[in-house]
């Protein structure tokens, strides 16, 4: 029997239309409109609840209609069910004599085993019809979503930082101009002029004396910022930037923190550094670790009339 392609995705000026027509791609890309799960008379809940019990070790009924959000009714039903197939047993929570523990049985684990392992097959053959490029885009946009649907909460130690590798200096460039268009509508002008500055960096890096720092946060770079030789006895410390939502954890200041730690230890003298005076959050924390202003400048650039450039320095001995 012919298959019919769904119809074209809707603009994306409508963006519920959108969602819309995704979900009903994927629902049928995966078989969710059959009858019964992966050929099988289970539905998609009760499989979902067998992974969740053969998963998660000494799960209550309380947890499993709260993180699936399911209605305690129905959710006790299915119980039922299994209890009555033989496929769970029940045993008292050592946290609340109130709850009881859900562990599957032999029996249990037995018949959710081969849902398993179909389940598995199924996805191998939808990713076998891909190339592995087209499978790290296809994972990292999954990712991305239930990034934006769930954040993951904020850990203590949300970032870490990074020397350079490759690619990082095409991201710090491409993320210069769009933030500072959206934010101070600097036009390409600017991007130029980092372009300038990184291609300098590269071309002539000393890794003795000069350093790139990356800040990543869940797998993906939030920040930069970068310190290189002015003179014999002074450093500069040049494009700072923090990405919007890495925004409020501390990572400008620890950035900038990591550059003066640099610039001592390897026998600096002084650093210096230049900015504009609109660049309101970048200013605090440069006065926060110690600089002082010593130069202004007003100036038209980047399509911007009455800009204020500033040189600031560090005495680092």
């Amino acid at each position: 029997m012919a298959t019919h392609p769904l119809p074209s995705a809707p603009a994306a000026a409508d963006p519920v239309l959108a969602v819309r027509h995704f979900n009903r791609f994927y629902t049928r890309q995966i078989g969710l409109l059959q009858q019964g799960l992966l050929d099988t008379p289970f539905s998609l809940t009760e499989v979902r609840l067998l992974y969740e019990i053969a998963h998660r070790e000494g799960v209550t009924a309380t947890e499993l209609s709260s993180d699936l959000s399911l209605d305690a009714g129905y959710l006790s039903r299915i119980l039922a069910n299994f209890e009555k197939r033989g496929w769970i047993d029940r045993h008292p929570s050592p946290k609340d004599r109130r709850q009881s523990r859900l562990v599957l049985t032999s029996k249990g684990s037995a018949n959710f085993r081969p849902l398993e392992e179909r389940s598995n097959q199924q996805v191998a053959h939808i990713l076998a019809g891909i190339s592995a490029d087209a499978q790290s885009q296809l994972l990292s946009a999954m990712q991305r979503i239930e990034h934006i649907l769930a954040p993951a909460p904020i850990p203590a130690e949300p970032y870490l930082l990074r020397a350079h590798q490759p690619g990082d200096m095409g991201w710090v460039v491409f993320r210069h101009g769009v933030l500072y268009s959206q934010e101070y509508r600097y036009d390409e002008r600017f991007e130029a002029l980092v372009a300038g500055i990184v291609a300098e960096f590269v071309e002539h890096f000393d890794p003795h004396r000069e350093r790139c720092w990356i800040a990543e946060r869940n797998g993906e770079r939030v920040g930069s910022v970068f310190l290189v030789r002015k003179a014999a006895t002074v450093s500069k410390l040049r494009l700072l930037l923090v990405e919007p939502s890495a925004r409020g954890l501390g990572i400008g200041r620890r950035l900038v923190e990591e550059c003066i730690r640099f610039a001592r230890q390897v026998g600096y003298r002084k650093m210096m550094l230049w900015t504009q005076s609109e660049l309101k959050a970048a200013r605090a924390i440069y006065q926060k670790c110690g600089f002082q202003l010593i130069g202004e400048e007003k100036h038209d650039s980047w399509s911007r009339k009455g800009l204020v450039a500033e040189t600031w320095e560090l005495k680092l001995q």
